[in-house]
């Protein structure tokens, strides 16, 4: 077994983070307040490589795989999650048309995605519907050459800013539930669609997340991503694979929160001695470095098997549950050692602890990844 990243995958990581220390400072904090996307920032991004770079080079990504996504994602969230977001979720939704899209579908949509001049959406989440993605009730209807869809998505990540959207709607009602699902391309500007953006969001600000109407949004049939009535399997698929990219940002935020510890403890005198020389605040300290090394083994080693065409579900579950605890555990821990200053916003750590929940939440809650883990456990 290699543990050793290839020299390319070295590089990609030092330029990744290298540009979010170089672009993310100056904007960081007024972004998290005003709760404001920064076009001109993702743009930045994909002249760099940074965005798609899963997808193949002939549809305009950098050919990195996923593990070369998850890299790019670790880097660019140890240094603001909400912004780092808003680089490699550009092309949320756009995972579907890569692997289930028309050849036609995939040369129209993912090349603008990755030159950062379009931004996709996956309009999946519900009002009364998140992780039961069985009870989505938005409805497609064939009328002529198209389909008609009425419906509400509800946190919607990139929401008002996207050019286009991948919406899960029931087209076969007729059919048992899972089978009664189908994927569709939505252009953002069709008449018919309602955009709400979510304000007070309590962490990743900077991340667009918005409230979907479609009433009598009318798209033609030939937007259909795959086949009919197959889109409940493809979005389980969707998320399988995206939930890397979640334990991803799990990692690097939590590797922020461990670092900059580090260097605190070092400057810190309490007592007349440095903060770090105390047992409880080592303690802390490596409880932490454990679990982001434990954390880096299942992101890497999903993200991998993706990668080698042998992908392990499961293990990618694994990575967002722990994950998600990993970096609300350091978050946690990151604000204790800073004491008072790490309360209030003079102090990065703050902003981390609040970013850290939705970790937790979004791309299927821990509770689900127990019942998916759980499920498999028992097959064995």
């Amino acid at each position: 077994m290699d543990f050793e990243l290839t020299e390319e995958l070295k590089m990609l990581k030092d330029m990744a983070y290298k540009f979010a220390k170089t672009e993310f400072p100056a904007v960081s904090h007024e972004c998290d307040t005003a709760e404001k996307y920064l076009h001109d920032l993702r743009k930045k991004a994909a002249a760099n490589g940074l965005i798609g770079a899963w997808i193949p080079e002939q549809y305009g990504g950098a050919g990195a795989g996923i593990l070369g996504n998850a890299i790019i994602t670790e880097e660019l969230s140890k240094v603001d999650m909400g912004l780092g977001l808003n680089i490699v979720a550009a092309t949320f939704g756009g995972e579907t048309i890569f692997q289930y899209g028309s050849e036609e579908q995939k040369k129209t949509y993912l090349p603008p995605l990755c030159a950062g001049e379009k931004v996709c959406a996956g309009a999946y989440t519900e009002p009364n519907a998140g992780t039961d993605v069985a009870g989505y009730k938005t409805r497609a209807v064939k009328e002529g050459n198209d389909y008609v869809i009425n419906g509400n998505k509800m946190f919607i990540t990139n929401g008002t800013v996207c050019d286009f959207m991948v919406a899960q709607c029931i087209t076969n009602p007729q059919e048992k539930k899972h089978n009664s699902f189908s994927l569709i391309i939505v252009p953002a500007d069709t008449p018919g669609i309602t955009k709400n953006k979510i304000h007070g969001k309590m962490g990743i600000r900077a991340s667009d997340t918005a409230e979907i109407a479609f009433e009598d949004v009318r798209v033609p049939q030939a937007n259909l991503v795959g086949k009919e009535g197959h889109g409940f399997q493809q979005l389980m698929h969707f998320f399988d694979t995206t939930r890397v990219m979640v334990a991803a940002q799990a990692l690097g935020l939590s590797e922020a929160c461990l670092e900059t510890s580090i260097k605190y403890v070092k400057e810190r005198t309490v007592f007349g001695a440095p903060l770090g020389s105390f047992q409880i605040t080592q303690m802390k300290l490596t409880e932490m470095a454990i679990r982001i090394e434990a954390l880096r083994g299942l992101v890497y080693r999903a993200a991998c098997l993706i990668d080698q065409g042998r992908p392990d579900y499961t293990l990618a579950a694994m990575g967002k549950f722990f994950g998600g605890q990993t970096a609300v555990f350091c978050a946690n821990y990151a604000v204790e050692i800073h004491g008072g200053y790490g309360y209030i916003d003079e102090y990065d750590v703050q902003k981390w602890y609040r970013d850290a929940k939705i970790l937790e939440l979004y791309e299927g809650t821990k509770e689900a990844e127990i019942m998916t883990i759980g499920r498999v456990l028992q097959t064995r």
